[in-house]
């Protein structure tokens, strides 16, 4: 695998534009990894797109009588090692490349946690906050009945993600087990605890991500204590590393959701902001005075945690931020010119499908627990849990030193090893 192959994937003339699409900017960073490995051209030919894609049209009957139908996907990149799994997101700006680099990155946490699991994804193109309650439940059981012959929990395992809850995955196991006529509650993870859910699971992600800043703190000299950190996004993962932060003692100087930002060098009262978050992370609202997510990137602090939307972080702006580690709690906050500019600063950076693996690794506890029948209590999870994530983080950080490459490369090396070691046994390659 030569290193001129990578050009075919990021034009020369126009890298920034094309790291923009999330499909694309996972597609070079999998072959990079595969070439430094050493590994042949057809672990990448495998690996660049998911072996199934299943695209569904989902019709629901609104509150007002009429019918609308749905646009849904559900994506299962790779199960060399075992079944896939992955969140269902709803959002009305779901694609197909999104949901196929979701499935992917899933792949790699799996791989970076090691967990016997490959990486799905799925979508449904809507608004849920145009949605009442009973439409919700009605395209949440649209939306499994439609790919009910490709998902279950040998085969592919839904999981909550953007704009869906535990009341969603409640539903949609409810309708699964309806369809197929047998209770199975390891169809689904992120259920209530009195479904089967797993203790720790709705706090998972942030708490990876939590451990992961406190890791890279140690590395870098900085006290917690006192630490400066912009949470860009406050949704179920922002919020949660905010409170965990605060609570080890970190001054959170700036936060944000789809409406502003909020800065304060001398810290903001995060208590208070919590309590007035709403059901969909937003609260910046109900102040004067406040700046635009672009502007909360900039400002001084020492550790950023990018934990909205992709593509945060490009060319653009990443000669300006200001923060010494960067930690990714969402999906492709970086953009591959703008991980090579911060690397090139100096700036460390926990890559996204290492800090953003502890969901999945919960999830993963959570279909263990389902299977034996036997429920762990929150404090066994969350040990669990911090063990995976410090093992995960301490070989992702040794691969960066002795391979001499950034947090994002060496991770992907650690994420594809399984896949491809599994695929050559099963003769796939």
């Amino acid at each position: 695998m030569g290193k001129n192959d990578v050009t075919k994937y990021v034009s020369e003339n126009d890298k920034e534009k094309e790291s923009l699409n999330l499909l694309t900017s996972a597609q070079t960073v999998i072959h990079d990894a595969l070439n430094r490995l050493g590994l042949p051209e057809a672990a990448f030919e495998l690996l660049k797109e998911p072996l199934r894609t299943l695209h569904v049209r989902i019709p629901v009957r609104m509150d007002d009588g009429s019918v609308k139908t749905f646009s849904g996907f559900r994506v299962q990149h790779n199960d060399s090692v075992g079944p896939t799994i992955g969140g269902v997101r709803f959002h009305p700006k779901v694609n197909d490349d999104e949901i196929k680099a979701f499935a992917m990155w899933m792949s790699m946490k799996c791989g970076i946690a090691d967990i016997p699991f490959g990486g799905g994804k799925g979508g449904i193109i809507c608004n849920p906050r145009a949605l009442s309650f009973s439409e919700l439940e009605r395209l949440s059981r649209g939306y499994v009945r439609s790919i009910s012959q490709i998902v279950g929990p040998t085969k592919d395992i839904p999981a909550p993600d953007m704009y869906t809850n535990s009341q969603i995955m409640a539903w949609m196991m409810d309708e699964y087990n309806r369809h197929r006529k047998f209770d199975s509650p390891g169809f689904i993870t992120g259920k209530p605890l009195v479904l089967g859910g797993s203790e720790g699971r709705e706090e998972a992600g942030a708490l990876g991500a939590a451990i992961c800043i406190e890791e890279a703190a140690k590395i870098r000299g900085l006290r917690i204590k006192g630490a400066r950190i912009i949470i860009q996004g406050f949704g179920n993962a922002g919020s949660y590393i905010a409170k965990f932060m605060h609570r080890s003692g970190a001054i959170i100087v700036g936060i944000s959701d789809v409406y502003g930002a909020l800065y304060n060098p001398d810290g903001l009262n995060i208590e208070y902001l919590l309590s007035r978050l709403d059901s969909f992370g937003t609260v910046t609202t109900l102040f004067d005075g406040t700046i635009t997510n672009e502007e909360l990137l900039e400002q001084d602090c020492d550790i950023l945690v990018p934990a909205a939307i992709s593509n945060q972080i490009t060319a653009k702006n990443a000669h300006n931020i200001r923060a010494s580690i960067i930690v990714e709690a969402a999906n492709g906050p970086t953009t591959i010119e703008g991980t090579k500019i911060l690397s090139e600063r100096g700036i460390f950076l926990v890559p996204d499908v290492l800090a953003g693996s502890g969901g999945v690794t919960v999830s993963y506890f959570e279909w263990v627990q389902n299977k034996q029948g036997y429920y762990w209590d929150e404090d066994e999870v969350k040990n669990k849990l911090h063990e995976k994530m410090i093992r995960a983080f301490h070989q992702v950080y040794e691969t960066s030193k002795s391979k001499n490459v950034n947090m994002r490369i060496a991770a992907y090396m650690v994420g594809v090893r399984k896949m491809v070691e599994a695929s050559e046994f099963r003769g796939w390659i």
